[in-house]
């Protein structure tokens, strides 16, 4: 795969399918810095420390059974986990899955104006290690 157009990704939460409710997903992985500048140092030396990550993930609410209200409702408050691929079909090289775990610690079920379309944006932490797979 070159340079695409996100058309086709696919979201997963919890095993549900999230893909035809999200209109924008963004990971985030960080690693802390450490600074490990001594006295004598004349520049700035630094190492990595943990690594943290976030999930930005904006859906069209839908309160039927099975689907995104019920999903995030019955998780919060609990580590579920995720899975992420750029195109459907199978992992390979071109086509990387990002696995982790999130921590649901919001939601917001109702947020629209009149006439707005439904939807929640939201953000959550990744918890534990994050899993980048080719194959």
């Amino acid at each position: 795969m070159s340079i695409f157009a996100a058309t086709d990704f696919t979201i997963s939460v919890n095993s549900v399918d999230f893909t035809d409710h999200c209109s924008s997903i963004t990971t985030s992985f960080d690693v802390a810095e450490l600074t490990t500048t001594a006295f004598g140092d004349e520049w700035t030396t630094v190492i990595g420390g943990l690594k943290s990550g976030s999930l930005a993930i904006n859906l069209h609410q839908d309160f039927g059974s099975g689907s995104i209200d019920a999903t995030i409702w019955a998780a919060l408050g609990t580590t579920v986990p995720v899975v992420l691929k750029p195109v459907d079909g199978s992992v390979g090289a071109t086509n990387p899955s990002y696995s982790f775990s999130v921590l649901v610690n919001s939601t917001t079920p109702i947020a629209a104006g009149v006439g707005d379309l439904a939807a929640q944006s939201l953000t959550w932490p990744v918890t534990g290690a994050a899993v980048r797979a080719v194959s």
